[in-house]
């Protein structure tokens, strides 16, 4: 396919500034893709705009991947309520981990260049800057502001004035970008639009040239309606340490049917003929979940690597499954002690229950054990015992716990 006829395929299209998507197909361009160290961890909501990245990637484009080490100082504006500030020491720390989550998830080649908009803005003065970009701008351009008129209008709760320059400092990476290395294309998010075609008029005012912004929709969780985010209370993190392997492979695990094609789409490698066959299968026998068990295993691949999603595939099969502990791997039950609560062995079941949180105390501890709602290693458990070696925990049908 062409880079167009993919994008559209997928799903990539919600606002753009080009004539027509097809404009795509002709000689590559560089672009970028930028983001705000807000956390230490890009989440799933991230994900579809850097599979789109790749999308570029892979039909030639040059990718420069911005991580806003200033813009990460005021922080985006949102429609409700001021952000609160980052310290400076915690967004230096989040550039780095957010830099190499996206090298790793969007195969950009060796050598990319990953830029941090504060090393041009330190050395921005006040009053030359409001002299070459402030004069770009009229206040009617920046008040129509979607964000801006939602914190201004009726009920608001107000803007700072540094959150109401934000547009004109991304839009100012646009035209710095474009001085610097010909970047003449930013790929953002549908909600990001609006600040991106900030830095297309700076660049058509100030350069007398062209630009464009390509937008792909925000990606809704099939469950609860919601865009994925951490704002939403939802956020699916891409650090391991945040969102466990295991979890993070049992969250695709755990989708609807109606989402399977979408999500294959948005997250995955996966090109339509192997799609095709993929859903095929999945429709012959909807109880085995095929196409779950192979989202969850190309997804978890695309992010943590290929090892990492076949273990998270073993482990699966071992906890819903007849698989013996004593044959996982050391491995095996180092990524078990992330996903689950774990105790020490040398105590009680009782007591391994209430520690764990797999009963709420003690007396509900035997409750639980009297009822036959745990399991140790596959084994019902009738009544308390001392665990002495390597065990895993099970309450009911998906509750775990690891002694060790």
């Amino acid at each position: 396919m062409k880079l167009s006829e993919e994008l559209q395929w997928r799903g990539f299209v919600a606002e753009h500034t080009l004539d027509q998507i097809s404009d795509l197909d002709k000689a590559p361009r560089n672009f970028y893709w930028g983001t705000d160290p807000s956390a230490d961890s890009l989440h799933i909501g991230h994900l579809a705009a850097l599979m789109m990245c790749a999308c570029f990637v892979r039909h030639g484009y040059t990718p420069y991947y911005l991580v806003g080490g200033a813009t990460g100082q005021i922080g985006d504006p949102k429609d409700t309520v001021e952000r609160d500030l980052k310290g400076l020491d915690e967004i230096e720390k989040n550039k780095k981990a957010l830099a190499a989550q996206i090298i790793r998830v969007t195969h950009s080649p060796e050598g990319t260049k990953l830029v941090d908009n504060n090393d041009w803005f330190k050395d921005v003065k006040f009053l030359p800057f409001l002299r070459e970009i402030g004069k770009a701008f009229s206040m009617t351009q920046l008040l129509d502001r979607q964000f801006v008129q939602k914190r201004i209008g009726e009920g608001g709760s107000g803007i700072s004035y540094a959150e109401f320059s934000y547009t004109l400092i991304q839009g100012y990476d646009f035209l710095h970008l474009f001085r610097t290395y010909n970047v003449d294309l930013q790929l953002c998010g549908a909600d990001q639009f609006g600040n991106c075609t900030s830095g297309i008029h700076l660049i058509k005012r100030l350069e007398d040239a062209n630009a464009d912004c390509y937008s792909c929709p925000l990606i809704i969780d099939k469950v609860t309606g919601r865009k994925f985010g951490k704002s939403e209370g939802n956020a699916v993190w891409l650090d391991a340490n945040k969102t466990s392997i295991f979890d993070f492979y049992q969250f695709w695990l755990n989708q609807s049917d109606d989402a399977l094609e979408d999500y294959f789409k948005y997250f995955t490698f996966i090109m339509p003929e192997e799609l095709d066959q993929i859903l095929a299968e999945h429709r012959e026998n909807p109880g085995a979940r095929l196409g779950q068990k192979r989202l969850g295993y190309e997804v978890t691949k695309v992010v943590h690597g290929e090892e990492a999603a076949k273990q998270a595939e073993k482990l699966t099969a071992f906890l819903f499954g007849d698989g013996k502990i004593e044959d996982l791997s050391e491995d095996d039950i180092e990524l078990l002690a992330k996903s689950f609560p774990t105790a020490e062995t040398g105590k009680t079941l009782v007591d391994i229950l209430a520690e764990t949180g797999l009963a709420s105390s003690k007396g509900e501890a035997r409750k639980l054990i009297s009822g036959n709602a745990i399991s140790i290693n596959g084994v019902k458990a009738t009544e308390d015992q001392t665990i002495s070696t390597l065990s895993l925990i099970k309450k009911g049908k998906n509750k775990f716990a690891l002694v060790k």
